[in-house]
């Protein structure tokens, strides 16, 4: 098991305000977990009692809408947290976490967390800025899926895909999604997003390469997601 003093990944996260001595402890009662791509860290209305930390691996944050659709509301790189705001808050968790590819994690319990809440105000501090830049991005979520169609929303999402997780030499994304995946990103019929990747890939706007697809004309789609 890694210590956690030793790990480069928290130096992403509010866990870099704390102390060696409290990443020692932190260590001590920490729990490791190996996830597989598919499975789920938790679910949405599951109490976690802790947070989870991202050691290896992203995984996919999303809302099941009442007609069944799968809402995709954010991506969880190495290095970030879960589950903070339903530790804070003291509520069932509102969003599923789903391992897009294997995954590494750990697991430490909340009375350790709040612990440290009393004993770090930098920890405090780190953590609400984090809860806020969620809020923040949720609202600018809010504000495209009103404003934007769904044209707009898909050459968005294919930006965004490359800003957060790059591109392969060949130039296709780093992070692969389904299409079914990609079309709950951007809230729209999985047959409609088909449609519209193939219409992009005549347009010249990306390239389909079986179930990759490369970006080939970043100020095309630019030029579309803020029209």
């Amino acid at each position: 098991m890694s210590k956690c003093e030793q790990c480069i990944v928290r130096q992403f996260s509010s866990l870099k305000a704390l102390t060696k001595d409290e990443l020692i402890q932190m260590s001590k009662c920490k729990t490791s977990y190996t996830i597989k791509k598919g499975d789920s860290i938790f679910e949405e209305g599951d109490v976690t009692n802790g947070i989870y930390c991202i050691k290896d691996g992203v995984c996919k944050l999303s809302k099941l809408s009442p007609n069944g659709k799968d809402q995709i509301i954010k991506f969880v790189r190495p290095g970030e947290l879960l589950g903070q705001r339903s530790m804070i808050s003291e509520e069932p968790t509102n969003l599923s976490a789903i391992a897009l590819e294997d995954m590494e994690v750990c697991f430490v319990p909340k009375q350790e967390i709040l612990n440290f809440f009393t004993q770090n105000n930098k920890f405090s501090l780190n953590v609400m800025k984090t809860l806020s830049n969620d809020l923040k991005e949720a609202d600018d979520l809010t504000v495209s899926m009103a404003q934007k169609t769904v044209k707009e929303r898909l050459a968005a999402a294919l930006l965004y895909l490359e800003e957060i997780f790059d591109v392969n030499m060949d130039d296709t994304l780093k992070v692969q999604l389904s299409r079914e995946e990609l079309a709950g990103m951007i809230g729209t019929a999985t047959e409609s997003c088909i449609r519209l990747l193939s219409e992009f890939n005549k347009l010249g706007l990306i390239e389909l390469i079986g179930k990759k697809i490369a970006l080939k004309d970043r100020k095309g789609l630019e030029k579309l997601a803020n029209q």
